[in-house]
Order: structure tokens, then sequence, then C-alpha cells
């Protein structure tokens, strides 16, 4: 698995991702931090309005309703599967290591 940073307007229904930054012009930026988006905290996309504005998303326990443009501001992380070519599952060897070794 590997980190991938996005804004938290970039995020689907049901993705999830830890708080990497808040930005933007300070008035917003207190507003954000002071509604619990601080770093470090998980963030979940529960939904997109019809026209993708508000989207509602799962902080802390609640739920929170932000404008695309407020969460653009706000940058997170989030881990995305890579394939099996990159390095995930295409070490037969030491998967055989693991099976065999008890025995």
């Amino acid at each position: 698995m590997q980190e991938v940073t996005k804004k938290l307007s970039e995020l689907e229904p049901g993705e999830r991702g830890i708080i990497a930054q808040v930005a933007g012009p300070d008035h917003l930026r207190r507003r954000l931090l002071d509604m619990g988006l601080v770093k470090g905290t998980e963030v979940a996309m529960v939904r997109k309005a019809p026209l993708g504005d508000p989207i509602e998303f799962l902080v802390r326990g609640y739920n929170l309703s932000l404008r695309r443009e407020e969460a653009d501001n706000v940058y997170v992380f989030v881990e995305t599967r890579g394939g099996l070519g990159a390095g995930e599952g295409s070490a037969p060897a030491a998967a055989g290591e693991q099976r065999g070794g008890g025995s």
C-alpha cells in the first residue's frame, strides 16, 4: 500500500483519510480547526449533494457538512492499494517461507 495526498473534497463516498494539513486564509483555517479538522484526525466521506456541494464527512463521531471550497483547504493522506506488479504479492519466495516455516 502507498499513501497519496488528496484534497478532502476529492474523497469518494466511503473513502477514509487522515488529515495531513489544513490550509487557507486564517479565518477559514481557524474555523476548520475549531470543527475538529486537525492534523492526525481520521475523516470519512459520507456523501455528496447531487450537484457536488455540500459534502458530508464523518469526523470524530459526528457528521460535518462542508462546502467544496472549504474542503479544498484540507489535505488528507489516503492509503491506496497498488497492483500485484509493484511489490505486493510479487515475492513468492517470501510467501513460501511463511507457509513452510512451521513444518
